[in-house]
């Protein structure tokens, strides 16, 4: 009876640890002591990278803001995993390079952006499966016949 009872234990012991969730952690964020030190006004561009180290982006349209961006994930078994934190850390400099803003954002904060599902047109003709493979049958001619 003990065999039977031990492989039932372990069995429900496994079936719970498959349950158990995954967290994943991404991304590059600065603890709070860090970021203390980041002060508008008094820390430039090359401390901040020495402090808390490469941006994981730069803006693209104003290359004057660093992004430092976090995501926590979780999974379980074989679901879809889903986000449940997400840090946003952006640092403006002014144009001499010393940090005007720092701004904690997070999940709140995002917005959903919907794609828009256009297709764009194409120049020519849709060709249907049998007229692609049928479709150049007869247009090559041998070269040696033709120079007879």
């Amino acid at each position: 009876m003990r065999p039977v009872f031990a492989c039932l234990l372990l069995s429900a012991l496994l079936a719970v640890a498959a349950c158990q969730p995954i967290v994943d952690v991404r991304g590059n964020l600065p603890n709070e002591e860090q970021l203390a030190l980041v002060k508008p006004g008094d820390v430039s561009k090359e401390d901040v990278q020495a402090m808390l180290g490469t941006p994981s982006s730069v803006g693209v349209f104003d290359d004057e803001i660093w992004y430092y961006i976090s995501a926590k994930t979780e999974q379980t078994a074989f679901f879809k995993p889903k986000e449940i934190d997400r840090r946003v850390i952006a640092i403006s400099f002014d144009g001499k390079g010393i940090v005007k803003e720092v701004r904690n954002l997070g999940m709140q904060d995002g917005k959903v952006v919907k794609p828009v599902e256009r297709i764009t047109p194409t120049a020519g003709n849709e060709m249907t499966f049998i007229e692609q493979v049928f479709g150049n049958v007869g247009r090559f001619s041998d070269k040696t016949k033709a120079a007879k």
